[in-house]
């Protein structure tokens, strides 16, 4: 059944669609996370495990509230690795050191990739699509995003 929200359909596939590309960044942002806090090495090894633990559990909460909020508007969350790597815009790491710096830059660029995309998400989902409610999650989100950002920009200095 669809969903009666006042919202139609051409603008509840726009958003869905939208919100599939974010789902896909959120994605592969948390697996480079992971990999940073599996793999970094060095004199800051444990105090960075730790640090990069708690950023990747923050993103897979972002992960499934973007799955659930595709799915209220009534449409499917991609679900395969395949369908994340064509839908991202960001890119697999390349990096051949581990060490906690460079893992943090990278990580670092992501979130900032995000947050931009997610400051035009706010303006198009509420003007474009008429849909208040997404436009104001991802406001949320964005602001969620500036502070993970802040801390790893925090620890470059």
């Amino acid at each position: 059944m669809k969903p009666a929200i006042g919202i139609t359909d051409a603008n509840l596939q726009a958003v869905a669609q939208a919100l599939s590309k974010l789902l896909a960044d959120e994605y592969l942002l948390y697996t480079k996370t992971r990999n940073a806090h599996w793999n970094v090495e060095g004199p800051d090894f444990y105090a960075q495990h730790k640090f990069f633990e708690t950023q990747y559990e923050q993103i897979d909460e972002f992960i499934d509230e973007i799955a659930e909020r595709i799915r209220a508007l009534g449409h499917y969350a991609p679900g395969s690795l395949k369908s994340m790597l064509q839908l991202t815009s960001l890119t697999e790491d390349s990096r051949s050191d581990n060490d906690s710096k460079g893992f943090i830059t990278e990580l670092l660029h992501d979130h900032e990739s995000i947050i931009m995309e997610l400051r035009g998400l706010v303006s198009t989902f509420a003007n474009q699509y008429q849909d208040l409610g997404t436009s104001d999650y991802v406001t949320g989100l964005m602001e969620e995003h500036e502070k993970m950002a802040w801390f790893l920009r925090a620890h470059l200095r």
